[in-house]
């Protein structure tokens, strides 16, 4: 179960109160829920950020940064947060092949996460060429239209059968 997290909602101060409660109240273990976050909601306080993401992580939750690579993060902090996954914003992925320099960031933002260990995800991905480039280039998931348009939540069952 994967969950965007606003900035107003990370700030709040009892944020792992929350989480903790409602996978108490849902039953499901927190191996099973990322939280996904922004660049732009770290950067605004990143040492309370810090503090944060590792209470969720201690608590078995998975972190992953959203859009990276469209915001004024440091790598400084980077190397620190306690994340599972860099999501490569769909920006980025809709202009492969048609900018090198665009590609060129992909295969660096790809390269930096996994010498991190982290595993890294293209957002956005909706054709044949975006899917070849970013395998070759070893990107571990995808999302995007070329997988599926988005499903109402009645349907997933449905979608998962299929598949």
């Amino acid at each position: 179960m994967s969950v965007n997290l606003s900035s107003r909602q990370f700030d709040q101060r009892d944020l792992t109160e929350v989480v903790a409660g409602a996978l108490a109240d849902s039953g499901l273990e927190a191996q099973y829920l990322e939280l996904e976050i922004t660049e732009s909601a770290v950067m605004r306080d990143p040492d309370g950020a810090l503090r944060v993401l590792g209470m969720l992580k201690e608590m078995g939750v998975h972190i992953s940064m959203d859009d990276f690579g469209t915001g004024y993060s440091s790598l400084n902090y980077l190397r620190m947060i306690p994340l599972d996954y860099l999501k490569i914003d769909r920006s980025f992925v809709m202009n492969i092949g048609k900018a090198a320099r665009n590609e060129a960031i992909i295969k660096a933002i790809i390269g930096i996460a996994h010498s991190l260990d982290l595993r890294v995800v293209a957002e956005g991905v909706a054709s044949e060429e975006q899917l070849t480039f970013l395998r070759e280039c070893g990107c571990d998931e995808i999302q995007g239209y070329i997988v599926s348009r988005p499903v109402p939540s009645s349907e997933v069952a449905k979608f998962l059968v299929k598949k």
